[in-house]
């Protein structure tokens, strides 16, 4: 008689599909870009702060760019996330502060007072709005050059304006192509980061320690990217990680809390781990 144990024995990498509560998620090898996981990929959804990736990747991406050149921090920025409502790095108008400084200020405490400064001085244009509006644009444009065909933006922090979407397939090429530039890398793997600005008097400000929204950073190799949340988009996570010299991206978008958008991550990144292995 044949031992059926040998017949019926799954091999050691068959891994089963998880299930998560977010409406869509992605997971890809970061390697090759081979799709890992896949549920409503494609579907056209609000993207909250994750827009903030696109953000940073536009700034990074200018020539001859200066980390260390000062922005002054405009009252516009202030009075916006006041009207807003909108998560805040705390920024003192006045006060001179790097543009790494702004991507800190921006990918760990979510400041959209951090994106607007960026915005506004990456943009062309004679107003504060000419050029965010003119940066906005820029983001657009890089999306296009990404493949990312099912994404608009209409801001430059993620608060839409009725037309700033994207999927979880177009943010996961969107944070592998971002994850290739060694700053961006450091800033969104950083726990916290306490920025020294310089302020109306030329004297140095300390600010009050920026944290990571990303509580997940150190666990099973996660690296990173970007948090996300808001009344309809719900919770949402771009994710990178690397263990054992494997290395999986991804997002969830629409989770129903932040406890399930955690939860539907771990899944998601111990099922992209045991696909490639």
């Amino acid at each position: 008689m044949v031992a059926t144990g040998v017949l019926t024995a799954a091999p050691a990498q068959a891994a089963t599909t998880p299930s998560i509560t977010a409406k869509g998620g992605f997971v890809m090898n970061s390697a090759n870009g081979k799709t890992l996981y896949s549920k409503s990929a494609d579907t056209k959804r609000l993207t909250a702060s994750t827009t903030k990736i696109m953000t940073a990747k536009v700034v990074l991406s200018q020539k001859n760019l200066n980390l260390d050149s000062k922005v002054t921090i405009k009252k516009a920025y202030s009075d916006y996330i006041v009207s807003k409502g909108a998560s805040s790095a705390r920024l003192i108008v006045g006060d001179k502060v790097t543009v790494r400084q702004l991507l800190y200020g921006m990918m760990l405490p979510s400041g959209c007072d951090a994106a607007m400064a960026l915005a506004d001085k990456f943009g062309s244009g004679s107003t504060v709005s000419a050029r965010t509006k003119n940066f906005i644009s820029k983001m657009n444009s890089t999306a296009k050059s990404l493949g990312m065909t099912k994404t608009h933006f209409d801001s430059f922090d993620g608060i839409s304006n009725g037309s700033n979407y994207s999927t979880p397939r177009d943010l996961t090429k969107l944070a592998r192509s971002a994850m290739k530039s060694s700053t961006f890398k450091t800033v969104v793997k950083a726990k916290s980061y306490k920025a020294k600005t310089i302020t109306k008097t030329g004297s140095t400000r300390t600010m009050a320690t920026w944290s990571n929204t990303n509580t997940l950073l150190g666990w099973n190799g996660t690296l990173g990217v970007k948090t996300g949340s808001g009344s309809s988009a719900k919770y949402c996570l771009v994710f990178a990680a690397t263990k054992n010299g494997e290395s999986v991206v991804g997002a969830v978008l629409t989770s129903s809390s932040a406890a399930n958008r955690t939860s539907d991550v771990k899944k998601l990144v111990n099922y992209g781990y045991s696909k490639i292995s």
